[in-house]
């Protein structure tokens, strides 16, 4: 196999990486997928990028870290189809709703959800080595009380952070539900980044069919409850009807 193969660094369970997932499999790029554990997986990533976080997409030789960067990189490489408006105005203002799902979205939600999840030891353990060897899992979920202490901390987990990561998600929601246009799209008349960015950023609370790594269930109070509150937003529905109408075909390269 050739060493010029994209390679994805990942989690599985990951609304960030399912971005960059999304991207490359929108677009065909066919690629590598290899997953990593998290709160083990840092001395590898420091060593690919001077950073910690994935996805990371290693590119013809280069290391390119963060979901935006890495959909940049894959547009370049690949313009069809396109996840950028062609007309410079919608361009930037797909550009903008990216940056502010990235920032006001995906964060927030994230402290949320592990905040619910972490008192959750089996739960906690089995999402997050979602794919992994029996032997691996064990060993994880041995290991999981000294974890969740790191994820705390690195995280800035709080019940008053919590709360505002569930006001910034329903904040969130009723952007998308503002700014849907005819088309039932963020931007324009076809789908963009905007459009994947927002819906793969949910994914943690949609849960949708398509999306590529099962989750363990039944889902932990209250995060359980918190997801049904919102199950009755359009924008949820929205999401759900991305991931139907453009999740598309896989493009990993599995052999």
């Amino acid at each position: 196999m050739s060493a010029r193969v994209p390679v994805l660094w990942q989690f599985r369970q990951s609304h960030y990486n399912e971005k960059a997932r999304w991207a490359l499999d929108w677009k065909g790029v066919r690629h590598i997928r290899r997953s990593l554990l998290p709160g083990l997986h840092v001395a590898r990533v420091l060593w690919m990028t001077r950073q910690k976080s994935v996805p990371v997409l290693v590119l013809d030789g280069r290391a390119i870290a963060d979901s935006t960067r890495i959909i940049a990189a894959v547009e370049a490489l690949r313009p069809d189809p396109p996840l950028y408006p062609a007309p410079l105005v919608e361009r930037r203002r797909a550009l903008e709703l990216e940056e502010f799902f990235d920032e006001e979205l995906g964060p927030h939600l994230r402290r949320s959800v592990f905040h619910d999840i972490l008192p959750h030891t089996e739960y906690a353990s089995a999402l997050v080595t979602t794919g992994f060897p029996p032997l691996v899992r064990t060993a994880y979920r041995a290991a999981f009380p000294a974890l969740r202490v790191a994820f705390r901390m690195d995280m800035r987990i709080s019940d008053e952070g919590a709360a505002l990561g569930r006001a910034k998600v329903i904040t969130a929601l009723d952007r998308i539900e503002a700014e849907l246009q005819p088309s039932g799209y963020l931007v324009g008349e076809q789908f963009s980044v905007a459009d994947l960015t927002a819906a793969a950023l949910l994914s943690p609370l949609i849960s949708p069919p398509e999306y590529p790594y099962p989750l363990p269930g039944p889902w932990p109070e209250p995060l359980a409850s918190f997801r049904a509150s919102l199950a009755g937003h359009r924008a949820y529905a929205w999401a759900s009807e991305m991931y139907r109408r453009h999740r598309g075909t896989s493009a990993e390269i599995t052999s």
